[in-house]
């Protein structure tokens, strides 16, 4: 019988600094106790990037397990408590990036997945996908994998990312879809000049300003099922004007769209246009919009599955999560074109943070609920 304990797991993931896109020997240690339990393992590697996919059987249904290895900078380690890197256990709690988010829970459902195999539980097949670049750019990791597993018709039921989706205890929350993300930049382009003659040249600034208050004071809409009203933030005005005395001849801005599934990012797109459309028109200045779409808008309706996992949740945490389409994006946003998706892992309080840590009991209670899950999946959906 092979028994794994999830906390130290964790802490052998915690110890790789497996900064995006960094895997330092994350995806060894994952790949040795997955082999281990009768898992057929391929790494796949994307430029620099390294990826797992293991899979425990070859029959339907299969149920996949998602997440990510790498982690974001620890920043100034002078602030940690405990260096970001050790995994140290104290206080009832494991320390160190990449506790909460997400390494921690592939712990708990590697030790899950070996309590079911060894009760003769997965009745199909159960699998991994493990990416090293879900902090960082996200183009060679997850999005990829599912390339490859297309064309080699390699293809999932249902499938549960690890995220840290609780807000504050385990059983919180499940979260159900995402909302979709547009970056967008918007330059006006005027005519360089001096300040001291202003009609010979053409300042793009107020142009730009005025573009952004509509752009910004516009409502999108009044929220969709589950879902928030679409946003539109500004996060950055940039002239490059180091003279006082000169009107510059460019004025560039950042902003971004969360939607909901009231749009897609071409319709964001489209919407943004017209309204800088409708303001050039009045002020005859001339604008460029670039964009970029990191992932639409999604929303899981397989109640079955929903319902399986809250189920699952409430008998082992006494709480029964919350669906929410909460946060910002995540891997998510790239599965659910293959299959059904929801999110749950470790409680998410500190993730990112200086003193990122978890309670050892949460990552005991998450190894039992994910057993549960697996458990009554394959009861009920298996032939």
């Amino acid at each position: 019988m092979t028994v794994i304990d999830p906390v130290d797991l964790s802490r052998a993931l915690i110890r790789r600094p497996s900064v995006t896109p960094a895997d330092e020997g994350a995806l060894d240690v994952l790949e040795g106790v997955l082999s281990g339990l009768g898992f057929a393992c391929t790494r796949l590697k994307f430029e620099e990037v390294d990826n797992l996919f293991a899979r425990y059987g070859e029959a339907a249904p299969h149920f996949c397990f998602a997440g990510h290895t790498d982690v974001v900078p620890p920043g100034d380690e002078a602030g940690w408590t405990r260096p970001p890197f050790d995994a140290a256990l104290e206080d009832g709690r494991l320390w160190g990036r990449g506790a909460a988010d997400m390494k921690c829970a592939i712990a708990a459902f590697a030790a899950a997945a070996a309590r079911a195999i060894e009760a003769g539980a997965v009745k199909g097949s159960l699998s991994f996908l493990i990416t090293g670049d879900e902090e960082g750019p996200a183009v060679n990791g997850t999005r990829k994998v599912l390339d490859w597993m297309r064309e080699n018709n390699i293809e999932i039921d249902h499938c549960l990312v690890g995220e840290p989706s609780n807000p504050a205890e385990i059983g919180d929350m499940i979260k159900v879809g995402r909302r979709g993300s547009v970056n967008c930049w918007l330059t006006v382009t005027g005519k360089q000049g001096h300040v001291a003659y202003p009609s010979l040249a053409k300042n793009p600034i107020p142009a730009l300003m005025r573009k952004l208050l509509v752009l910004s004071e516009t409502p999108l809409d009044d929220g969709y099922e589950r879902f928030q009203p679409s946003s539109l933030q500004v996060t950055d005005i940039h002239i490059g004007n180091p003279a006082h005395n000169v009107i510059p001849e460019k004025a560039t801005a950042r902003f971004n769209v969360r939607f909901n599934p009231n749009w897609t990012g071409e319709t964001v797109t489209q919407w943004a246009r017209e309204k800088a459309e409708a303001v050039a028109k009045e002020t005859g200045a001339d604008y460029a919009l670039e964009t970029i779409v990191s992932g639409e808008a999604f929303l899981t309706t397989d109640m079955d599955f929903i319902h399986l996992l809250q189920d699952a949740a409430e008998e082992k945490s006494g709480r029964r999560p919350e669906l929410s389409t909460s946060g910002g994006t995540s891997d998510a946003r790239f599965i659910k074109d293959m299959a059904p998706v929801a999110e749950f892992g470790m409680v998410g309080a500190t993730m990112h943070q200086t003193n990122e840590n978890v309670a050892v009991a949460d990552i005991t209670l998450l190894t039992d609920i994910y057993g549960l899950i697996i458990e009554r999946y394959f009861d009920r959906f298996a032939p």
